[in-house]
């Protein structure tokens, strides 16, 4: 359930296919995503799952399996 929620999130911040998102997806070297992406996405995620994520956990954060993990150890 995790996983499919913060794929559609990213399909849709960046314009891709769900299909072509999995747990190993590199949000920088796969989706380009920058700083603004960074912050964009946390922010969606905080609301979609009702939770904070500390500002320095953004740094640790680089693939959606690292996003998937975080939300669901932590939701």
């Amino acid at each position: 359930m995790v996983f499919e929620k913060v794929v559609s999130i990213l399909a849709g911040q960046f314009d891709i296919n769900e299909e072509d998102i999995s747990l190993e997806t590199d949000l920088v070297n796969d989706l380009n995503a920058d700083s603004l992406d960074f912050v964009d996405l946390i922010m969606t995620f905080e609301d979609e799952f009702s939770m904070e994520f500390p500002e320095e956990l953004a740094d640790s954060l680089k693939t959606v399996g690292d996003i998937v993990e975080y939300i669901e150890q932590n939701s």
